[in-house]
């Protein structure tokens, strides 16, 4: 579905995308992850021609994507971080504006307007002016605008920034539902949680870089996280602390407070854990396993300084 090699985009001295590769496949929902300021929408308004880039290729659909493509521009949906309507029509009118720029008859169009209306949840403001929605209605429109012309391949730019609860569902379902209606999804978010959720795999960038590909388990087996074996209010001296520490598949030990938190090298070293406790008559009130999730693998990958960007 989309295919993009080695591209570079410049704005004077800043580098913001440096050999970015990608590589989507026909039904995905593929996630697009990075700090601020990584190059994150400068390589998705590059993929679909919305701004020129100085080297490298990018194939969509099959075909070496250009400005003047405008048959492969009318199968992409783009949803933008920053609200793209126009305050002076109503939800119809906006929905209908974005819908004509791609289908020209009207009847097939008023069609396409009435199912997105009624997809994103807006039957009841259709009159409304934005001015007059909540920030969650104010999402939906923007989906309901980026999505009107049914097409095959969106991009969803951090949908969900600032909305309630109830609203985000509501997005993620759909995304969800937009899949399998047959759409190829690539989704950009802050929101690791959300990613799991919702992405087969992903990419994190970083200063216009890919840094790491594949699913999250992929991912994370390349990076040095370890599941944590973690025990809440057990008795133990150190003496026998230092004896489980030399038990196979065990990277490392710490024991503070009654709680013990154990790094796993292997899920084999859970049984020998628990057979050695009771051997020992070493009584603890509960254990868990506590798995790296998204969150801590794009910290490892990233770095944790905060990222100020103008």
């Amino acid at each position: 579905m989309i295919i993009v090699k080695d591209l570079i985009k410049r704005y004077k001295e800043i580098v913001a995308l440096d050999n970015f590769n990608l590589r989507v496949e026909d039904g995905e929902i593929y996630g697009l992850l990075g700090p601020n300021g990584s190059g994150k929408t400068t390589a998705i308004s590059s993929i679909i021609s919305i701004i020129p880039y100085d080297s490298g290729e990018i194939y969509l659909f099959g075909e070496k994507m250009s400005p003047n493509k405008f048959e492969i521009k009318k199968n992409i949906g783009y949803v933008p971080q920053e609200l793209a309507f126009m305050n002076e029509l109503t939800v119809y009118e906006n929905i209908d504006f974005f819908a004509g720029l791609y289908i020209y008859d009207k009847n097939e169009r008023k069609k396409l307007v009435e199912e997105a209306i009624d997809f994103c949840g807006l039957e009841n403001f259709r009159k409304f002016r934005p001015n007059k929605l909540s920030g969650g209605l104010k999402r939906r429109l923007n989906i309901a605008c980026g999505i009107c012309h049914r097409p095959k391949l969106i991009f969803f730019d951090e949908p969900t920034v600032a909305v309630d609860p109830q609203s985000r569902n509501k997005i993620l379902e759909g995304i969800k539902e937009l899949n399998s209606n047959g759409s190829t999804i690539v989704y950009t978010s802050h929101y690791m949680e959300e990613v799991e959720y919702l992405c087969n795999r992903l990419t994190i960038i970083d200063k216009g870089r890919n840094l790491i590909t594949g699913t999250k388990k992929q991912i994370t087996e390349k990076t040095s996280l370890k599941d944590k074996l973690i025990i809440n209010e057990i008795n133990i001296d150190r003496e026998k602390v230092d004896k489980i520490k030399k038990l196979p598949y065990i990277d490392s030990i710490t024991y503070e407070d009654k709680t013990l938190c154990i790094s796993l090298g292997s899920d084999m070293a859970i049984g020998t854990i628990i057979t050695f406790l009771k051997e020992n008559n070493i009584y603890y009130e509960d254990l868990n396993i506590k798995q790296a999730n998204l969150n801590d693998v794009f910290l490892e990958v990233t770095g944790k300084e905060l990222r100020d960007n103008v």
